[in-house]
């Protein structure tokens, strides 16, 4: 086995446009774990959205990570075991920004989360997450997290993709140091506390395991994705992704013709037993 441990992003890398995933991928990642190795999906969705798709592609026990690094839980008993979030003064101070900019806007905490617009948008974000959000109209939601002191965990905002890199770049000057902030799909602007990034979770899963950083693999599609990648020893970046991650990874087919099938077929690599 080349690589004991295999990382992939969920959406536009391991799913398809439709939001299924493929025959030829799930049968990899069986082949996969039947070798022992260990795959985790690393994804920006919440827990209660992603549980649910692992197991679906019979994954009942291992690590799910979720909100971009700052959630892993067992996904066998549910338990955290790594629970990042921002302080109260934190989140409210983005979400204010944000709510500047006059944006649809997300905030979530582990269990649950809120939005400031009923609109279409959301309802394709629900549809597509498998997650129904509580739409507060009668406040903005700083106010929300001031006055119930939520621990808020991520905050997203959905914009038209030609407006994304300027939010983000807007944002990230504005807010400075404490905060991560980031792109991920062509929509989204998404902010969370300084660290917690997918390359977190790789030093998390490399700790949990015992598995030296040269010894995993993860694959990609989106700036998101870029931490992980950097951060772990085999890179994979499918056809679809953004030029950054192009750069430094080994590129595969795209998420739509079985991408990850093929880098986990790389990640076996001296392996004797069945192909991939």
């Amino acid at each position: 086995m080349k690589y004991d441990i295999f990382l992939s992003d969920f959406d536009g890398t391991l799913v398809r446009a439709d939001g299924t995933v493929s025959e030829k991928n799930r049968a990899a990642i069986a082949k996969y774990r039947r070798a022992g190795g260990v795959f985790a999906v690393v994804t920006g969705r919440t827990l209660t959205s992603i549980l649910p798709r692992l197991k679906d592609l019979g994954i009942e026990e291992g690590l799910a990570v979720a909100f971009q690094g700052a959630t892993v839980a067992d996904i066998a008993t549910g338990k955290l075991l790594k629970d990042g979030g921002f302080s109260v003064a934190d989140s409210v101070r983005a979400v204010r920004l944000l709510e500047e900019e006059n944006v649809h806007l997300h905030i979530y905490t582990v269990n649950d989360f809120y939005c400031n617009r009923d609109d279409e948008g959301l309802k394709i974000y629900e549809r597509i997450c498998g997650v129904k959000a509580t739409v507060i109209g009668d406040e903005p939601l700083s106010e929300l997290i001031a006055r119930k002191k939520l621990r808020i965990v991520k905050i997203l905002a959905m914009v038209e993709k030609e407006e994304r890199d300027g939010l983000n770049e807007r944002v990230e000057r504005a807010l400075g140091a404490g905060y991560y902030v980031t792109r991920s799909a062509e929509y989204f602007v998404e902010i969370l506390p300084a660290g917690q990034t997918k390359g977190s979770a790789v030093e998390f899963l490399a700790n949990h395991y015992g598995v030296p950083r040269e010894k995993i693999a993860a694959i990609g599609d989106n700036y998101n994705d870029l931490p992980m990648l950097e951060r772990a020893g085999g890179k994979f970046a499918v056809a679809n992704a953004e030029p950054p991650l192009k750069k430094i990874a080994t590129v595969v087919s795209s998420n739509e013709t079985d991408g990850v099938a093929e880098a986990l077929r790389i990640a076996m690599e001296g392996f004797t037993g069945e192909k991939i």
